[in-house]
């Protein structure tokens, strides 16, 4: 049976014991039900990080649009093809202050809600932060670089930002994928919806690298053998923090040997 409520200050008192601090920037990969009960739900827990981070620290978070796609690589679930060139000219464009995020989990979409956060500008991977680096993290995310050196992941690692996964396993850490851009990977074709600046939406597709977190669990693991990552128990969920470049420099090294690479 669990131990009661978790609160604000008990998962404050959780973070700060497993080594966050304040002036942190960090980099939160989040499962709400995974805590336990928490009075306040996603609000106590946003809560309850910026009071560890303290007015210096940095809350990010992924804030992805994953609908916003191309439906031919649809797939949980897929859809007719017929539909296929409706929804290219139906879907609406992507507004960093208004769409909301899919399938990073109600923490994640309290932070992109919260007063004052910043969004990145990107209509497929954008990310959003809370605190005193958010406007300098955020700045630049260009379209060609999901996840990649002209993204929020490439500046998180210059600000020396640490990552936290808050009962979530490796298979969710976008770290990971910074490394995707720095050894051979395939290439592919996106499309999505945007607005222009004339506030009029269309389709437009580009190229980018074709990311993959099949294995991340597999990285995960061998990360974790290293001693470079802090375990230890936030509420009910498991936790892991540990330091962003460390984890995009295991990353670089693990996968040209435990990957097939690209032509």
């Amino acid at each position: 049976m669990p131990d009661g409520p978790r609160t604000r200050a008990t998962l404050a008192t959780d973070l700060a014991a497993l080594g966050l601090r304040a002036s942190d920037v960090v980099l939160v990969h989040s499962s709400l039900s995974k805590l336990g009960w928490v009075c306040g739900g996603a609000v106590a827990v946003v809560q309850a990080l910026l009071d560890v981070l303290g007015p210096l620290g940095t809350l990010v978070v992924p804030t992805q649009t994953m609908d916003n796609s191309d439906p031919r690589h649809w797939s949980n679930p897929p859809v007719p093809e017929s539909w296929w060139p409706v929804i290219r000219e139906a879907m609406p464009g992507f507004d960093p202050r208004v769409t909301p995020s899919t399938g990073i989990g109600a923490i994640g979409e309290m932070v992109r809600r919260w007063p004052g956060a910043v969004r990145s500008n990107h209509p497929h991977a954008s990310f959003a932060a809370v605190g005193a680096r958010a406007p300098e993290l955020m700045a630049e995310h260009r379209l060609d670089s999901h996840l990649g050196e002209r993204s929020p992941l490439a500046a998180l690692e210059r600000a020396d930002a640490r990552v936290l996964l808050l009962g979530v396993g490796f298979e969710s850490c976008t770290a990971f994928h910074l490394a995707e851009y720095r050894v051979p990977s395939p290439r592919t074709e996106f499309g999505c919806a945007v607005l222009t600046e004339t506030g009029d939406r269309k389709w437009i597709t580009y190229e980018d690298v074709a990311t993959n977190s099949d294995d991340f669990a597999a990285l995960g693991a061998d990360f974790l053998r290293s001693g470079a990552v802090i375990r230890g128990r936030i509420g009910e969920a498991d936790a892991h923090l540990f330091e962003f470049a460390n984890a995009v420099e295991h990353a670089v090294r693990w996968l040209p040997d435990n990957r097939p690479q690209a032509n």
